[in-house]
């Protein structure tokens, strides 16, 4: 049991260490066309945009609120053992979390109408995957120390809480000046699932009391499930039960050929006066209905035993009886493990944001020095001011519960080629989160990289937190008015 926990934490550290949802760096970071994925209802003065494909956002953000690889691998001459329960089974409880989201842009682009400038008009694809493990605290116990000397406890089942997915998200999101204060936005989606597994609502306990006919009695009553899509027919493929091709598979799901679901996004920025803006946005407010290769696993029942009963002298009457298949036969009859084939719905990961911003320093006229290949008239606001401060709001549906996030931030523009952005985050994940991002332009090309909880790179092995993102456009400053 104990070498089963130990690969376990493996497993999970090594996939939850490195890579969240909270994208507090781009949000509202007016000069990088990938910030209106965030807000629909952003503020914008391009004229147009193109993302280099592939390469026009690539994000990658994971975080574990518990232990961290180097707390329990670290060469510090304790036993491997009493640092598990120290730190792991003593440490944790429930809620902790280890989490994962990659996000990569295949396409994006965007223009402002030339018959009304006030419209400006997104769209692209980009896939996403997301992954999160609860820490399943009483079943880590009972991997651990098992049930002896556990009379009475019970082990419940429903801290096993898990979920993760796979899928392209194909967008078109219109942004509209409604005045000069008021700008809304929305954007449809379109979800094309490429793999899914869930299961969250598990209930049920195991305990062990003393027994009757034997020392022990042992009851389990469960009612548990997890369902899972894409993953059945890649299984047969490899195991040759099946002619096919894994990376063709992954293509046609991924290009509106697995299971399709529709979301939406919705946004604005007010400005309250000449210096004080507020923005909020609600993103990836839909659900995805999985039907193609779907199964299920469900453990619906209860079971009580004692293990082997050998009653004499009636057990002598039937030589060839077999005792420990009968108790099995029982068990099973009592506590059904059975395979589910049903479709079933889930929702997106819903996120919320908002902001207040305050300008402040020297004011930017609307005539800029760069090289571009547009004119930018006295409308244009793209810098009105050199400097920024405010704060953020960040909030996710979880399994557990809305999980949230307060950023306070510093914006500062040098010249019309350069922009700083530098957070500080405080969330379940870490309380001295630090981050920087940086927006370079040089003409048309826009390049910028992001990275969170620089503290935490000193020793990304005892980090609790890490993201990063980077991104290359080609984009066209003006309004066209």
């Amino acid at each position: 049991m104990r070498e089963w926990l130990f690969f376990l934490l493996a497993i999970l550290l090594c996939n939850g260490s490195l890579f969240s949802q909270n994208k507090e760096l781009l949000y509202d970071f007016t000069e990088i066309p990938q910030a209106i994925l965030l807000n629909p209802g952003m503020n914008t003065s391009f004229s147009w945009y193109a993302g280099i494909p592939l390469t026009s956002g690539i994000y990658g953000q994971a975080g574990t609120s518990g232990v961290t690889v180097h707390s329990l691998f670290a060469n510090d001459g304790l036993d491997i053992n009493d640092k598990i329960r120290d730190r792991a089974l003593n440490g944790m409880t429930k809620r902790d979390e280890f989490g994962a989201t990659i996000q990569i842009d295949l396409l994006h682009g965007g223009y402002r109408s030339k018959k009304n400038p006030k419209h400006f008009y997104s769209f692209g694809v980009y896939f996403e995957s997301n992954t999160i493990l609860y820490w399943p605290q009483d079943l880590a116990y009972l991997g651990f120390d098992g049930n002896a000397d556990q009379l009475g406890r019970r082990f419940d089942l429903g801290h096993l809480k898990t979920r993760g997915e796979g899928l392209t998200v194909f967008h078109f999101g219109l942004n509209k000046e409604i005045d000069r204060k008021l700008t809304v936005g929305a954007r449809a989606k379109v979800y094309s699932g490429i793999y899914d597994f869930h299961s969250s609502t598990n209930t049920g306990y195991f305990v062990t009391n003393e027994g009757q006919n034997n020392l022990l009695s042992n009851t389990l009553v469960a009612d548990m499930q997890i369902r899972t899509s894409g993953f059945e027919e890649i299984r047969a493929i490899l195991d040759d039960e099946i002619s096919g091709s894994v990376p063709n598979v992954i293509t046609k799901r991924a290009l509106l050929g697995g299971d399709l679901g529709l979301g939406v996004d919705l946004g604005f920025t007010y400005n309250l006066n000449q210096r004080t803006v507020i923005t909020a946005s609600l993103l990836d407010l839909g659900f995805v209905y999985h039907s193609g290769d779907v199964k299920g696993y469900s453990l619906q029942g209860s079971a009580t035993t004692e293990g082997v009963e050998v009653i004499l002298p009636d057990a002598l009457s039937d030589p060839n009886a077999d005792f420990w298949q009968d108790l099995v036969d029982e068990i099973e009859a009592s506590l059904p493990f059975e395979d589910t084939y049903n479709s079933y719905i889930t929702f997106r990961p819903t996120q919320l944001y908002g902001s207040i911003r305050y300008n402040f320093g020297e004011p930017m006229n609307g005539d800029m020095d760069c090289d571009c290949d547009i004119g930018v008239t006295g409308a244009d606001t793209r810098f009105q001011y050199r400097n920024a401060v405010g704060g953020q709001l960040h909030m996710v549906n979880r399994p557990r519960g809305p999980q949230a996030a307060l950023t306070a931030f510093y914006l500062r523009r040098v010249g019309n080629f350069l922009a700083l952005k530098t957070t500080y985050t405080v969330d379940k994940f870490s309380m001295t989160n630090i981050g920087l991002g940086v927006n370079f332009q040089a003409g048309p090309v826009n390049l910028y990289a992001m990275a969170n909880n620089l503290l935490g790179y000193q020793n990304l092995a005892d980090s609790h937190y890490a993201s990063f993102q980077i991104g290359l456009n080609i984009l066209s400053w003006g309004t066209n008015r």
